[in-house]
């Protein structure tokens, strides 16, 4: 089996004195997709911030291309090669698509061919028909759009997703869907944090589902949505 990408052990974190993260131990290998499950509230956005650094662990260790980087800053694990893309989008919106991403523009650091801005707007037309506008003048789905597409701009070897589907139109939804699987063509790990069953299903290899901080599942994509119990206790509203 495949040394795993990215490895993370027994993570804590906490929030001031309110410990939330638990000891979360997940993986994830060159190329795969694994989908961090739970409802809101559950954890999951705190377990990529734990890890990208952005969240100072209170336990636990963090690897990432075989480096301990456990209590980075989290500049240097992006220069490591991995990417993160929040929830909250976080893009400038004094710039124009294409400014954008090429603030982002970083060259590859094993060789591989490097992403493109015509490479991304092939992956997201919207995209391409807006590359002169402002990203101010964007909706939340072309923003989300421009934060992935600038992320990849930076040739990550694997990238942190948060909600990538959350409140977006199924048109939308459906170019995300298909940006991940063209990541994973291409080589990138991606783990992703989602509520959306159907979404995961179409894009992931495994799953972890986290409830209160703590890993209460991990298995293949087939196993969860074939485990009834499971999705009631930890993914059902």
């Amino acid at each position: 089996m495949a040394v795993p990408l990215l490895e993370v052990a027994g993570l804590r974190a906490a929030y001031g004195r309110a410990e939330v993260l638990f000891g979360a131990t997940l993986s994830l290998r060159r190329g795969e997709v694994v989908a961090l499950m739970g409802r809101n509230g559950a954890g999951k956005s705190t377990t990529l911030r734990a890890i990208m650094g952005l969240l100072a662990p209170t336990g636990g260790t963090v690897a990432f291309e075989g480096r301990a980087v456990t209590g980075w800053e989290p500049y240097r694990i992006a220069r490591l090669g991995l990417g993160y893309v929040p929830e909250e989008r976080r893009i400038f919106t004094d710039l124009t698509v294409y400014e954008n991403l090429e603030v982002g523009r970083k060259a590859p650091t094993d060789g591989r061919r490097p992403w493109t801005a015509e490479t991304l707007f092939s992956i997201f037309p919207n995209l391409a028909e807006m590359r002169g506008r402002r990203a101010s003048a964007m909706s939340g789905g072309e923003q989300q759009m421009l934060t992935i597409a600038r992320t990849l701009m930076g040739n990550p070897h694997a990238v942190l997703l948060d909600e990538p589907s959350e409140g977006l139109a199924p048109v939308i939804v459906e170019q995300m869907a298909e940006a991940v699987l063209r990541m994973k063509r291409e080589g990138i790990a991606v783990l992703l944090c989602e509520q959306n069953l159907y979404f995961a299903s179409a894009v992931s290899d495994r799953a972890y589902v986290i409830e209160k901080g703590a890993i209460r599942f991990e298995g293949t994509m087939a196993q969860l949505e074939a485990d009834e119990g499971v999705r009631e206790a930890y993914l059902t509203v």
